[in-house]
């Protein structure tokens, strides 16, 4: 089997869709020999802020000699990425391995009706339970693929359960209300493990408090039992606090008001299980953790001259978080804005504060990907023919051409777009 066809066979699940549901992932591991089992694991969830979260705590732990795992969704510019290990993909040719490994047991449960349609997300979340307890990592870091209760990756026992923040999004599944939202959410909490929560409307924090009270889990709460301040908000320097903590002048090199959330989120995380690793943090090893921090593909800075920025705003909350970012770091600059996104979004919202953001200077495209927004759509909704751009990369290229020092364009939506853009962009800068 080559590496394209590996891939082939794992895209070609993506037929089944989204199934919520534990009963045919738990199957598949249980054929696996439940490798799972013997990860340490941290479970990461929430609305957004997750991936970023992530890439904290990775570094974190990273800096303090473990071996870290992490499993992310989407990827940005190879499929690998989803699964790796120390920033480092899993390689094509231990991907192929495991699909070859695993493709017989899914084609032995497609013979069962009640287990029949294993999706692509279960199949790959065995896969990396499968692959980093191979390697034996020290930690994997695992990020929830769609809410929490039912999601395939909640057959995990995790030292920690982080939820990042709570939002409007995906509700044709998760439901209507963000009390309703934070029950999925909280589905990832487990009796007597720890629980670390960010910045969460009070609703929502009222039913997380409910669920850890009921399992027995202890709870951590962004602005309780740790806190930060704002030293320097366009220096991106801040001050930790906890109860046995005082970490002064702390800086990080992602964009954004949003990132002292998730960098201390992280930080308590990290300080909760450092003992179970024997691991003694001080506060220059944290420093120099958060130094090496990167995420892709929010708040990104892709290129300088002209200054272009690209930032997977893929649902309401996260527009909200952009908008004010922009206002924050480039208010004194004109603002142009590309924006593409996918069906399932109520994209009208959203488009309307970016154009309030970019006062006008708004425009949309669509991408080759099963369910992006039509142009029809975008047109309906009242965008003019000349914001419309037909190809995603003569927007870019004709938007460039509208740019200088006191212009910023800012490229945005679905994060299976700035995907694309990015690999753009990036191309372009390195020729």
């Amino acid at each position: 089997m080559t590496y394209e066809e590996a891939l082939a066979w794992i895209h070609s699940r993506l037929k089944f869709g989204s199934r919520p549901g534990l009963i045919r992932i738990k199957a598949l591991l249980e054929l696996l020999g439940n490798p799972h089992r013997d990860l340490a694991i941290i479970h990461v969830g929430g609305t957004n802020g997750k991936g970023s979260t992530l890439a904290f705590l990775r570094s974190l732990f990273q800096e303090y000699g473990l071996k870290v795992g992490t499993f992310t969704s989407p990827y940005l510019v190879k499929f690998n990425e989803r699964m790796s290990i120390d920033e480092i993909p899993i390689s094509d040719e231990d991907l192929v391995k495991y699909v070859e490994k695993i493709r017989p047991l899914v084609d032995e449960m497609d013979k069962d009706d009640s287990l029949a349609g294993i999706t692509e997300f279960e199949i790959i979340t065995a896969m990396t339970f499968d692959y980093f307890k191979q390697e034996q990592v020290d930690l994997a870091i695992v990020e929830v693929g769609l809410g929490g209760l039912l999601d395939s990756t909640n057959v995990v026992e995790p030292l920690a359960s982080v939820i990042t923040t709570i939002g409007l999004d995906h509700m044709d599944i998760l439901g209507d209300t963000i009390e309703e939202i934070a029950y999925q959410k909280a589905g990832i909490i487990k009796t007597n493990k720890l629980t670390v929560v960010g910045k969460v409307p009070p609703e929502a924090l009222e039913v997380i408090r409910n669920v850890s009270t009921e399992k027995q889990s202890p709870l951590f709460v962004l602005g309780e039992q740790f806190v930060y301040d704002k030293s320097d908000r366009k220096a991106q320097t801040f001050s930790f606090k906890t109860k046995d903590e005082d970490l002064q002048n702390l800086h990080i090199p992602l964009i954004g008001y949003h990132q002292f959330d998730n960098a201390s989120v992280a930080i308590e995380t990290f300080l909760l299980l450092a003992s179970k690793f024997d691991l003694t943090p001080t506060e220059s090893g944290i420093q120099r953790a958060l130094n090496q921090v990167s995420w892709p593909g929010r708040m990104e800075v892709v290129q300088q001259k002209p200054l272009i920025l690209i930032d997977g705003a893929h649902n309401e909350p996260a527009v909200d978080v952009m908008v004010d970012n922009l206002a924050a770091y480039y208010g004194d600059k004109k603002i142009i804005s590309l924006f593409s996104a996918i069906s399932t979004k109520d994209i009208q919202p959203m488009m309307q504060k970016i154009i309030m953001a970019s006062k006008g200077n708004f425009y949309v495209t669509t991408f080759d990907y099963p369910t992006a927004v039509n142009l029809t759509k975008y047109h309906q909704l009242g965008v003019p023919d000349d914001h419309i751009f037909k190809e995603w990369w003569t927007g870019v290229d004709a938007l460039k051409k509208q740019l200088d020092e006191n212009t910023v364009l800012v490229i945005t939506g679905s994060l299976y777009f700035i995907s694309n853009v990015r690999k753009y962009l990036v191309k372009e800068t390195n020729d």
